[in-house]
């Protein structure tokens, strides 16, 4: 989005690949760094910038129906009801039902941002209550002012096949060159790209505490070197830095061409998916009254929603699967290689299982019984611990499960 803008103020302007890559770099380097502070400072810099987001998101809410000049194409300044609610964008080979449900995977990759208050859970304060409220909370504010967006979107853009092919490669940013001054489409994309460098930073973050807490459970090799925390800052700096490390590499991408780029990004939604979905199925369909809920839940509701939840993924994941063209069309660059990419290495992971993995790993080093089947005792390491039976977040004597990190610092606070 850096380099469209640039495109914008100097049409003559082309990035190149090696600019994208070196730039990418830059910035990635830039979040590890600021990954790597103390947990204190993140929280400092995780409300600065969720604060920012909300209010960026607000205003661009806001600016694009004010400011709109679909006027000067001979255009209404709005595209009528009629045209946003009863028209469906024929951008696939597929009927319109399937193209619908093909078109969720531009939420799914913005609404994924909900995952980071667990990721965090163990350097927040309160966790039982402020990271469930967290989660709650991002989905509904998220879900919300996206809808507003897409709306104002939908109201206001004048030709989706432009967007989609245009030089700029940035669909929003050749969406607002449709439909606004020159002026006001950079000051949107300054604000958009703050707010995406906010975003990623928070991604960092998450990434590496998923990183630690995998390695920790000793399921990467070296693990030893990813789960050690850091004595200044007291919190996982390998772990960050590995996770960078694999990002440049995965970066390298980009003078594959377009079809090794896709097939890397074509896991990101159903990998999250996945992700997402597989503790709540467990906990509807095999935990169900045996689960111990925190002080902060859905109550009655929980069932329900898990049980929608579970079926809306089960019908999404072969949907995200599938190419936009199908027939003699379908080539390899149109190919949507999502189930060799993602299928690879989760077979890989499959076969391990089986040939070495459940020999040793006994599963993930927490309190597994008490938390989870609500028995009276707690498993810490494979053993059997007394006490603790009020759920409460003391780390019992032995464990290194519960308060590893963030030991010394203060604790994240989750807004």
């Amino acid at each position: 989005m850096i380099l469209a803008a640039g495109s914008i103020q100097n049409p003559e302007y082309v990035p190149t690949n090696y600019q994208t890559f070196l730039l990418t770099i830059f910035i990635m380097l830039i979040h590890g760094v600021m990954s790597s502070f103390p947990t204190k400072w993140l929280a400092q810099i995780n409300s600065g910038g969720s604060t920012f987001n909300f209010i960026a998101l607000v205003i661009v809410i806001i600016l694009i129906p004010a400011a709109t000049d679909r006027g000067s194409r001979g255009l209404p300044k709005f595209t009528p009801s009629s045209e946003v609610w009863g028209t469906i964008y024929e951008g696939t080979s597929f009927p319109a039902g399937v193209s619908v449900l093909m078109s969720f995977i531009g939420v799914i990759w913005t609404m994924s941002g909900y995952d980071s208050p667990f990721h965090l859970a163990e350097e927040c304060s309160n966790a039982n209550m402020a990271s469930p409220r967290a989660i709650v909370l991002t989905s509904a504010t998220g879900g919300l002012f996206g809808w507003f967006l897409q709306l104002v979107v939908a109201y206001t853009v004048v030709n989706i096949d432009e967007v989609l092919d245009s030089e700029l490669g940035q669909p929003f940013a050749a969406y607002l060159m449709q439909c606004m001054p020159q002026k006001i489409t950079l000051a949107i994309l300054a604000l958009t790209i703050i707010a995406g460098f906010a975003m990623g930073q928070g991604c960092m973050i998450a990434a590496s505490r998923v990183t630690f807490a995998y390695a920790r459970d000793d399921c990467f090799p070296l693990s030893k070197y990813w789960k050690m925390v850091n004595k200044t800052t007291q919190t996982p700096v390998n772990a960050v830095w590995f996770n960078c490390i694999i990002g440049i590499l995965l970066l390298l991408l980009i003078f594959g061409g377009e079809l090794a780029v896709g097939a890397l990004f074509s896991i990101g939604a159903i990998a999250a998916f996945v992700a997402f979905t597989t503790p709540i199925f467990i906990r509807v369909f095999f935990v169900g009254n045996r689960f111990r809920a925190g002080p902060w839940n859905l109550g009655k509701f929980s069932i329900p929603i898990g049980t929608i939840a579970s079926a809306f993924v089960a019908l999404m994941v072969p949907i995200l699967c599938l190419p936009s063209v199908t027939g003699p069309e379908l080539t390899p660059q149109d190919m949507n290689w999502t189930c060799l990419v993602y299928g690879a290495p989760m077979l890989g992971a499959i076969i391990w299982w089986f040939v070495s993995a459940r020999k040793w790993f006994k599963g993930p080093k927490v309190n597994i019984e008490h938390l989870m089947l609500g028995r009276e005792g707690n498993t810490v390491d494979g053993e059997e611990v007394k006490g603790n039976d009020s759920g409460s977040e003391r780390q019992e004597p032995g464990s290194k499960a519960i308060g590893e990190l963030g030991t010394g610092n203060k604790a994240t606070e989750l807004h």
